[in-house]
């Protein structure tokens, strides 16, 4: 393969140990950092005025459900799943999953996301998405058996059937992810049957866990302890489980999580819009968890964008903690950055810009108007900054948008299979 190079000049580099400089990729890697580099690139970016950082890494998305969005505002979550969501995903197949998908890859390239975790159906048409828009993706099939063997068994049926057809496809940017839906809505037989598996093929888990406080009751019911606790007795967590939410937590199951290097993804927006409740994120960094963040879906944030996820997120901490300095903004930094790309076992690739690591980096623009005077860049970045600032994607070294235009696959297009599909599937309702 011919080598292609790709010289990013005169940023300002966040995410590693650097400050103003230049970037050389080749191929899907970053080859070198210095202040000036004099080679001749193949294609050469200039970056006076602009913040090079690290892609953006979303750990906990429905990215299908971009095709919900706006579907069923301000209800509580249990009428919300059963009353509309539910109803409307039992329409679902292979094709409006890849249009939903598709939507939700060009909204993340377009702010700035680079890595994505994501549970929902019909995985395989999702990778399709993934592999022509050019992202890096883990996916997972929704488990669900609700105590049903016959369920249960076609659940590994299909997560075994989408590993082989997906783990390592795109150039390697898609994995494959077991994805248990919870423990309310999987049996005892589920999850240890995913914890085995998941140890045979080297896969994370994917889980949503202490979301909401009628969860946890239904836990407690069932089984007579709290969900953390549960999963620890039947030996289901590990430093491969990445748990969605962990908004209701005892003192003894932040313990368990820390002793047992579960990894988190905190998801501040979807969590307010649905009142499930506040993450104890704050405390559980300072006791070396590591908490990354997600968006959830976009029928329950409304949007994917993790640049306002990240100050939404401080926000949140210094206000329930009542402490202003709750979450720093360097914090936040990192969670949306290094402690995405930890949680999806990817951080020797990914999360900081390093010689060595994959080119997936981004570009936003310094000169506007809610950035000036530009003082403090990850202050900026958190408190200022928004989707909209990204000016230039890379992901594995292949340039997604440049100036704001997504060049890996017509925007347009891609809006209108979206829209198309969604009012199809309205119509069968």
């Amino acid at each position: 393969m011919e080598t292609q190079t790709i010289l990013i000049k005169n940023a300002k580099i966040l995410g590693g140990n650097h400050n103003k400089g230049s970037v050389l990729i080749e191929n899907d890697k970053i080859v070198e950092i210095s202040h000036e580099i004099d080679v001749n690139a193949d294609k050469v970016i200039n970056a006076e005025n602009k913040i090079l950082m690290p892609g953006l890494v979303n750990t906990h998305t429905h990215l299908s459900m971009t095709l919900l969005r706006g579907l069923a505002d301000d209800l509580p979550l249990d009428v919300w799943l059963n009353e509309h969501i539910w109803p409307m995903e039992s329409h679902l197949n292979g094709e409006y999953c890849y249009a939903g998908a598709l939507l939700a890859c060009i909204e993340m390239i377009k702010s700035g996301t680079t890595t994505f975790n994501d549970m929902y159906f019909f995985m395989d048409d999702v990778a399709r998405a993934v592999e022509e828009t050019g992202l890096r993706g883990v996916l997972s099939h929704g488990m669900i058996d609700l105590g049903d063997g016959e369920k249960r068994k076609a659940e590994f049926e299909e997560t075994e059937r989408v590993i082989k057809k997906c783990h390592g496809a795109a150039d390697g940017r898609i994995s494959v992810a077991f994805g248990p839906h919870s423990p309310y809505t999987c049996s005892k037989e589920l999850l240890e049957g995913v914890r085995e598996k998941s140890d045979k093929y080297g896969a994370l888990i994917h889980i949503h866990v202490s979301e909401t406080e009628n969860e946890i009751q239904q836990v407690k019911e069932a089984h007579g302890k709290r969900p953390f606790e549960y999963l620890n007795d039947i030996g289901f967590l590990g430093e491969n489980v990445l748990a969605a939410h962990a908004v209701h937590l005892s003192p003894e199951e932040v313990e368990i999580i820390k002793n047992k290097g579960v990894k988190l993804s905190h998801n501040p927006a979807s969590n307010m819009k649905l009142a499930s409740g506040v993450s104890p994120v704050d405390e559980m960094i300072k006791k070396g968890v590591c908490v990354s963040l997600g968006t959830d879906g976009a029928a329950s944030n409304n949007n994917l964008d993790i640049l306002e996820e990240m100050k939404l997120a401080a926000l949140l901490q210094k206000v329930n903690n009542m402490d202003p300095e709750a979450l720093s903004a360097e914090t936040v930094f990192q969670m949306a950055t290094a402690n995405g790309a930890d949680a999806l076992g990817m951080k020797n690739d990914l999360g900081t810009i390093e010689v060595g690591k994959k080119a997936d980096l981004i570009l936003l623009d310094m000169k506007t108007s809610h950035l000036t005077p530009f003082r403090h860049p990850k202050s900026h970045i958190v408190y200022s900054a928004n989707g909209c600032d990204v000016n230039t994607t890379i992901c594995n070294g292949q340039i997604l948008m440049e100036n704001k235009k997504v060049i890996s696959f017509p925007e347009i297009q891609a809006i209108e299979i979206a829209e198309n599909a969604a009012v199809e599937m309205l119509s069968k309702d």
